[in-house]
């Protein structure tokens, strides 16, 4: 029988992690590092999702039809959703790619990562080096210190994306922004170059560009399945809205692709935007 996790702060390559306990749940727990949250999972209870933006991230998990499914997660973490993959669709096969290999090693002494393919290393390298057509689906969760890491929002890196996913595949990404949603809008000119659908998850009041918050973007070269996820994220215990469409190239404007010669970082958020509450 695993030893119960330690809560305590570890160093890891960047920054200090803090793990915590759940109040509320007895074997449930979170990881931040610097003051900015990170993962929450349920060792007990891996469909158990905490986080809004995880949460409509399963949504459209949920929404790709039955059976098992081959994902490659750009940022692990403790693993959420490569755990919960594997809980609600047993026999997926996954890969997941994180750059600290520090954190890695915690996650996998304090909360173990059974059953769970995690190589320590470069996201945009590691996708780079799959095979064409051998995954059904992408997810880009990857943050330094509340800043998505280098490299993950430009054409280069969603024409290797595009490359690996087979042609019915989906790519998700969680990206972050604020007012006006600058970088958001040269993020979605950006996944267009590679994929004609797209659609689009958040909180209302991020959509309105009143506060700062996460955003799910999904992508792919077949339709997304919008009816379902419009009536998911609008029953969710965290409202979302759902934007495809006309109304998404309405948002996207005439922004520009973002590429690695003219790269731009995703915004830094405020301070506690992103923290342990």
């Amino acid at each position: 029988m695993r030893p119960a996790p330690t809560p305590g702060t570890y160093l890891v390559r960047f920054g200090t992690a803090e793990l915590l306990r759940d109040a509320d749940r007895p074997n449930a727990w979170t990881i931040s590092v610097d003051g900015v949250a990170q993962s929450h999972v349920d060792l007990d209870d891996p469909t158990d999702l905490e986080f809004d933006y995880i949460r409509r991230i399963a949504d459209i998990v949920d929404c790709l039809g039955e059976g098992p499914l081959d994902a490659l997660h750009v940022g692990g973490a403790a693993c959420t959703l490569p755990r919960y993959i594997a809980a609600a669709r047993p026999r997926s096969r996954q890969l997941v790619f994180d750059a600290d290999g520090e954190l890695v090693a915690l996650v996998r002494e304090q909360l173990g990562l059974k059953g769970l393919k995690v190589r320590v290393g470069d996201g945009r390298e590691g996708v780079s080096g799959r095979y064409d057509a051998s995954a059904d689906l992408v997810i880009v969760d990857a943050f330094e210190r509340g800043v998505l890491a280098g490299g993950l929002a430009t054409v280069e890196f969603t024409n290797e994306v595009a490359r690996v996913l087979r042609p019915a595949g989906t790519y998700v990404a969680n990206v972050s922004d604020g007012p006006n949603l600058p970088f958001l809008r040269r993020f979605l000119a950006t996944l267009a170059t590679s994929f004609p659908h797209l659609a689009i998850l958040a909180e209302p009041g991020v959509l309105r560009g009143r506060r700062f918050g996460n955003i799910v973007v999904a992508a792919s070269r077949t339709e997304l399945p919008v009816p379902d996820l419009t009536r998911r994220a609008a029953s969710s215990a965290y409202p979302a809205r759902c934007v495809a469409g006309q109304d998404l190239r309405d948002l996207q404007g005439k922004a520009k692709p973002i590429t690695d010669a003219d790269a731009l970082p995703s915004p830094i958020p405020p301070k506690d935007v992103f923290g342990i509450f």
